[in-house]
């Protein structure tokens, strides 16, 4: 508990000078950040290494791997930055690929896109172009932590849904009102997931926005966020995927995610640095620990 009330502490104290600081100060800091992350953090920075090379089939020279995982922790350090800074509605440069996808709906949607580049930045430009979005947030402690997360995402414009018993239920009323919903499904933290095989290798990935989708009708989308340069972002959204039973439910709900997650494979390939996923993702991951 004490540990998770520090972090509470200097995530609160990392916003607050994020958003005092100028960013000629700030952006320096949130790079050395990540190296100091990166050299303070050898299981994770590990377990970036075997992502990395699973990503590019093992392709990358060891300078090559190097720089690439000192990206990852840069990116990671840049996407906090930018969350902490982002209050003010200033989303920097953003391109949005694919925006007939969205204008094309006639109702509620749902969203499904991995942990990459900026996402909650990426929801929040949604939002302020008009497209109110609801996203679901894991309950951590302490509780003023996952507040704090929360009100951080509130402030860009999105409704944040916990993940709890009640979620579902909310997430089915935020379709009917003709919201996005927008589910970050690359890594099972439930424990409840289904299988599939992603990049090579079978693991579980959450099933909720394909059992979402079934269960209500509602489209189904593939998208993605991508750092650019400087303070630009790239979001993609993609065609709806085919929603439809053709099986048990069960075996259709495999099939779409199994779908889904060839789209995060195409995403991720494009920014393997941009990836940010530190933890383990398959049982291999596991077995190297």
């Amino acid at each position: 508990m004490l540990g998770a009330l520090v972090a509470y502490l200097a995530y609160r104290a990392s916003a607050e000078a994020a958003r005092r600081l100028p960013a000629s100060v700030s952006r320096p800091l949130a790079r050395s950040a990540g190296v100091i992350a990166s050299v303070a953090t050898p299981a994770r920075r590990a377990q970036v290494k075997r992502n990395l090379a699973r990503i590019t089939d093992d392709q990358l020279s060891d300078d090559e791997m190097r720089r690439a995982v000192a990206q990852v922790f840069e990116n990671y350090s840049r996407y906090w930055l930018e969350l902490f800074r982002s209050g003010d509605g200033n989303f920097g440069a953003m391109e949005l690929k694919g925006r007939n996808h969205l204008d094309e709906l006639s109702g509620g949607a749902i969203l499904a896109l991995p942990h990459l580049g900026n996402w909650d930045l990426g929801g929040g430009f949604l939002c302020s172009q008009g497209f109110p979005l609801t996203v679901v947030a894991e309950t951590i402690e302490p509780p003023e932590l996952f507040a704090f997360f929360t009100a951080s995402r509130e402030r860009l414009g999105m409704e944040v849904v916990p993940l709890d018993a009640q979620a579902t239920g909310k997430l089915i009323k935020a379709l009917g009102g003709d919201r996005l919903v927008c589910l970050v499904a690359d890594r099972d933290i439930s424990g409840d997931g289904v299988e599939v095989e992603f990049f090579g290798e079978r693991t579980k990935v959450p099933g909720g926005p394909a059992l979402l989708a079934l269960r209500t009708g509602a489209p189904l989308l593939p998208a993605a966020a991508f750092f650019g340069p400087q303070d630009s972002h790239v979001i993609e959204i993609r065609k709806p995927l085919k929603v439809a039973r053709e099986g048990s439910l069960r075996q259709d709900v495999v099939r779409i995610t199994q779908e889904l997650v060839r789209n995060f494979e195409d995403f991720i390939r494009t920014a393997p640095d941009q990836w940010l996923v530190l933890q383990p993702n398959w049982p291999s991951d596991r077995l190297a620990q």
